[in-house]
This record gives structure tokens, sequence and C-alpha cells, in this order.
């Protein structure tokens, strides 16, 4: 048992709440608070709070009583930790800077409803994982593989507007076409980019690369398709912690799918990205992901495998 909650100190309601957490998977916690009968409200991404008048039935229970900073040490070590600036309050503070940075030269009359209207979409209640910490991650990925060298030549601003809009449409309906998302999710960038007055040659880029997100298959010699490809994939390479929020995540997104269902459309998606040779298209990307990113894949698809080692 690795669930651990710290003393109760964090004022609200007109009491004091203690933080549970899990410093092994998400999986883990919510299965001890479901046990518990703690409602999924009280998760905030990866901590329930609980409150005082809980505290002592908790430990009975078996949660481990830490200090609050071993608490964070432990959750930060287990790759679970959401960093404050990727939670809720502060996210849309630091993309609609970002989103702003990419139009120096239009007004805020003209840019405010664009931003407003796809902010809203990443907040949709039934996204989980395709949210604005989603957002954030491929745009923080971009910057990297091009800070490494990886060249987008003029279309830098096309690659990070594509991660703007490439999930701004996200229905997650298995009724639907493949592909219907992705391809609402351009025409959606066609129309938005054009009220802006970007040019047709940007705007057709952008386009063109959220609908490649369909397949994630560049063709060879796509340089801008490389880097946007493995920034929206740059996920599958992190931590195991990490890894397991990813995979809690995108079961949430499909929670009106029964499991038996769920587990069949994802194998086949696990299977189609380990098919794919290689899994990364830049240099950057294979460097920093690929390893990482085939042992969580593999894993995901035989768990009872070993696949990491020390």
């Amino acid at each position: 048992m690795t669930v651990l909650i710290d003393p109760a100190r964090w004022p609200a309601h007109g009491t004091v709440f203690s933080h549970l957490v899990s410093d092994r998977s998400l999986e883990e916690l919510h299965a001890f608070a479901e046990a518990a009968g703690i409602s999924r409200r009280a998760f905030d991404g990866d901590h329930y709070d609980v409150p005082v008048e809980r505290y002592a039935e908790l430990v009975a229970r078996g949660a481990e009583e830490v200090s609050g900073a071993d608490l964070v040490r432990r959750l930060v070590a287990s790759g679970l930790r959401i960093p404050a600036a990727q939670r809720a309050g502060k996210l849309d503070k630091i993309l609609t800077q970002r989103f702003n940075r990419l139009f120096p030269g239009t007004s805020p009359l003209e840019r405010e409803p664009v931003v407003a209207d796809l902010l809203a979409r990443w907040s949709e209640p039934h996204r989980h994982y395709h949210d604005r910490s989603h957002l954030l991650a491929v745009l923080r990925a971009i910057d990297v593989l091009v800070r490494h060298g990886e060249d987008c030549g003029r279309w830098t601003r096309s690659v990070k507007l594509a991660a703007w809009f490439h999930d701004a449409v996200y229905r997650g309906d298995p009724a639907l076409p493949a592909g219907q998302d992705e391809e609402d999710s351009a025409v959606l960038a066609e129309q938005s980019l054009s009220e802006l007055g970007l040019p047709d040659p940007e705007i057709d880029e952008t386009a063109r690369l959220v609908r490649m997100t369909a397949t994630h298959d560049p063709d060879l010699g796509d340089r801008t398709g490389a880097v946007f490809s493995d920034a929206d994939l740059e996920v599958l390479g992190r931590s195991r912690g990490d890894y397991s929020r990813y995979l809690t995540a995108v079961r949430q997104d499909f929670a009106h799918v029964p499991d038996a269902d769920f587990a069949a459309g994802r194998a086949g998606v696990v299977q189609s990205l380990l098919a794919l040779d290689p899994l990364y298209r830049t240099a950057t990307g294979t460097r920093l992901w690929e390893r990482n990113a085939r042992r969580n894949l593999s894993a995901e698809l035989h768990p009872t495998a070993r696949h990491w080692t020390r």
C-alpha cells in the first residue's frame, strides 16, 4: 500500500483538509478512495482533498501518515505531481499569453474572441486528457524540439497554431468516422485564422498539420509534420508516473465506452503506434523520447512482462 495522507492543515468550507495521494499510481489512489466512499469530485489532478473528520478512518484503512513535505517529495519523485503552472487557475493566463505572442500585429478585439472560443473548447467537461494541460504540453514540446535545432523554416507559427487547433473539436465518439474530429478541427482553424487575417499559405499549412494528426505519419521530408507529430506524441515518452496519469485521463475521456470495447480499441491504438518505425520522426524526438515511449507502450500492451530496469 502506497497511499499517503498528510496532516489536516488546509482550511476551506469551515473545516480543514488533508491531501490523500499515491506515490505509485492514480489507479491505486482512485481504488482506495472509491473503497472509502470518497467522491471523485474531491479529486484534484494528483490528490484527493479529504476533511479532517475522515483522517483517522483513512489511516485505519491503510493510508500512511506523512508530513506535508514528505507527501510532496514522494509525489514529485513518483512523477504524478502536477506542477502549479498546469493547474486550472493559471493555465488560461499562460495559454492566452502564448496565443497573443503569435499575433503581435493584431488588436485584442481581434484576438480575444478566437482565444476565448479555443479555451472554452479545451475546457469542455468531458475532456480529461485532451484538455488545456495537453495543449500546453504540446506547445512546450514544440519549444523543446525547436530549441534543439529541429527546423520548421517559415512555418514555426503554423506548427504552434496547429497545436491550438488539433483537438479543438474533440467529441471522443466512437460512432463517428475515423478522422472526423481532426477534419472538423482543421475546418475550424481555416475559419478562425481567416478571421484573424492570416496569410492563406499559413492557414493551409496549419490545417494540413491538424489533419495529419489523424495518422501521426508524416511523409519523409515533411519537417513541420515531423516536429508537430513528435510534439503531440511526447507524452508517450514520459516517466512511468506521468504515463500512468496519461492512461487514467484517456480512460476518463472514454468513460462512456464499455471496458471490453475500450480495451480492444486501445490495444489497436498501441499496436499501431508500436508499428511506427521510427515512432518519432525528428532526431531530437528519437533521442529524448523513443526509448521510454516503446517501454511504456509495450508495458501497457503486456503489463505482466518486465520492461523497466534501473
